[in-house]
């Protein structure tokens, strides 16, 4: 009797398991991809949670602020604010990335291992390379500031002015994001105290006002930069976002900070 030889057969591969719906239960469906808005909100969300939680980080925000009303007040040339607005972000940045590093670590193993705590100590490297640059920048920057002020600060208010509204607006929102954070209240871009878009509109109106102080057209300006401050405000307030209360608080904020740091300034 002949037999025929077995063929060989390639196992079948096996079919994909999707998840099985059973009567009256819904379909999945897939994630949606975040908007624009919530890409921001969870950015803004992701600083605030760096400054609750890492005491380096509140460290550095406040020394970034001192620096930047300094810049103002010493009146420094627009390089060299370039210079300190890059060492200043340079830090943050090192921060932020050196505790997303530790929290990822922590996550992954709860065991002391050697590897481990390397890559911790090359994040801590490199946020201290960071901090060693800015004060180097800082050194470079102010050290032949403060002989001459008396003599630059004037000519640096005269002439540019933007600079200036630069570090108020900065300040405003540093400002603004801090009193969230010790509030606890709202998301960065949503609700809370104080109203970060009113504290940013209503400098930009001391500011306009301020900048254009010996032109014939002040009036006109402050006057339609003030409308739009308020229409920002009047839309925060109808739109539930935030009470009329953090709204005034947000306005105030943002006046006050911009004409304290042209008063010093001048």
């Amino acid at each position: 009797m002949i037999t025929r030889p077995r063929l060989r057969t390639r196992p079948r591969r096996a079919d994909p398991v999707w998840p099985r719906v059973h009567d009256g239960e819904p379909a999945p469906t897939r994630r949606r991809a975040p908007s624009l808005l919530e890409s921001f909100n969870y950015s803004f969300e992701g600083i605030i949670h760096v400054l609750r939680t890492q005491r380096n980080m509140r460290v550095h925000v406040v020394i970034a602020t001192a620096v930047l009303i300094a810049a103002v007040a010493l009146g420094v040339s627009k390089l060299e604010l370039i210079a300190l607005l890059l060492s200043i972000a340079f830090v943050l940045i090192a921060e932020m990335i050196n505790s997303a590093i530790e929290g990822a670590i922590d996550v992954s193993t709860t065991a002391f291992d050697p590897m481990a705590k390397l890559a911790k100590d090359i994040a801590a490297g490199a946020v201290l390379i960071a901090a060693v640059n800015a004060i180097a920048v800082g050194y470079l920057v102010f050290s032949g500031q403060i002989a001459d002020r008396s003599s630059r600060i004037l000519s640096r208010l005269k002439d540019a002015p933007a600079e200036l509204t630069l570090v108020a607006l900065v300040v405003t929102i540093l400002i603004v994001i801090a009193t969230k954070v010790v509030t606890g209240r709202g998301t960065p871009l949503r609700g809370g105290l104080p109203s970060g878009h009113a504290a940013l509109a209503f400098s930009g109106w001391m500011a306009a006002t301020l900048v254009l102080a010996d032109s014939s057209h002040q009036f006109l300006v402050s006057s339609l930069t003030f409308i739009m401050a308020l229409l920002v405000a009047q839309t925060r307030i109808e739109s539930g976002v935030h009470s009329s209360l953090e709204v005034v608080y947000g306005a105030l904020l943002g006046a006050l900070v911009t004409l304290v740091l042209f008063k010093i300034a001048a």
